[in-house]
């Protein structure tokens, strides 16, 4: 049976959808096209939006595309359509990242309409975790899910784990004296913003978490050197739960793959009430990037480090109006 035409109300319900997904400092580099004839969304980059010195080669932009990907998918399968999607369509031009085509009644084969609920719930938190271990069929079922998206997750373990914390640690350390960075962090965070941000985008105060004191959990401080009234400090997890997301390859697919995979990771860790933070630091480095891969195949390309635990959810960042993001043509 064919479906009715959908109406501009529920695309733009849809794009609503798919926009709560992270992306680095939560600069939102996405835009989004619905073309009535063809039952098509477009998924476009926005360079205008992109970390230069962060995020040089647009891996992290084409991760946070990627993670809206899949709120898209998900929120298009929950409406009951199958979304056939299509990476980089067009070799030509390279900022159009996907296809979305409504191709008929979906059956959910994939699973992806159980995690709709998780789509609103689902924030990062920058607050400590407790010292509770993560049960292993909930790590499993996390495994599976990133492989479902055509991504590994591993969680390293005794000295890997060790490694990837010191990793961590060093881009940590450069971060407070590199220029560049300062520049991101200056221009996507919002010091002075009011509980409720003005902005409509970046990271708002309210969302730092708090000021690290003590604890081995790698937690980025987005406040860098400047002052935030009234935050407080805080001790970290003494035992982090680390999750890292690798690709065979490290190609443009490869990163969209990857960001579908870490946001289906994140709303399922999210249905089993865990919460997450990203560990971006180690990524922005080159030469750090690449010993945090798996010790025990010495393969892959690593994406994505995630933090996760138990413990409060973060609260909601701002988002974008859908009309700024959201194009709708014959």
């Amino acid at each position: 049976m064919n479906q009715p035409l959908p109406s501009d109300e529920w695309v733009a319900t849809v794009v609503s959808d798919a926009v709560t997904a992270p992306s680095m400092h939560n600069a939102q580099p996405w835009r989004f096209r619905f073309i009535r004839r063809d039952r098509a969304f477009e998924v476009w980059a926005d360079l205008q939006r992109a970390l230069p010195h962060s995020d040089p080669d647009t891996r992290g932009l084409h991760l946070g595309c990627g993670a809206a990907l899949l709120n898209l998918r998900v929120a298009i399968t929950h409406a009951g359509w199958h979304p056939e999607t299509l990476l980089l369509p067009d070799l030509t031009d390279r900022t159009l990242l996907a296809t979305v085509r409504l191709a008929g009644t979906s059956d959910d084969v994939s699973g992806l309409k159980a995690l709709y609920s998780a789509i609103r719930q689902r924030h990062s938190s920058r607050n400590p975790f407790q010292e509770r271990q993560i049960p292993q069929t909930v790590r499993a079922v996390l495994a599976e899910s990133a492989r479902a998206e055509g991504a590994a997750l591993v969680f390293p373990d005794s000295w890997h784990l060790w490694e990837v914390l010191e990793l961590a640690q060093q881009a940590e350390a450069r971060n407070i004296t590199d220029r560049g960075s300062d520049r991101d962090l200056t221009r996507w965070t919002h010091i002075d913003a009011p509980s409720v941000s003005i902005a409509d985008d970046g990271v708002p105060h309210y969302a730092f978490g708090p000021r690290k004191r003590g604890g081995k959990a790698p937690v980025r401080d987005f406040a860098g050197p400047r002052q935030v009234s009234g935050r407080d400090a805080a001790d970290f997890e003494q035992n982090p739960q680390l999750a890292l997301i690798s690709t065979d390859h490290d190609r443009p697919e490869d990163w969209l793959r990857a960001g579908q995979a870490m946001e289906r990771v994140l709303l399922r860790a999210t249905r089993e009430g865990l919460v997450g933070s990203f560990v971006t630091q180690p990524l922005e480095w080159t030469d750090l990037r690449w010993p945090l891969r798996d010790p025990r195949t010495g393969t892959g390309y690593v994406q994505i480090l995630l933090r996760l635990g138990y413990g409060p959810r973060g609260p909601a960042t701002p988002r974008r109006p859908v009309p700024e993001v959201l194009d709708i043509e014959a």
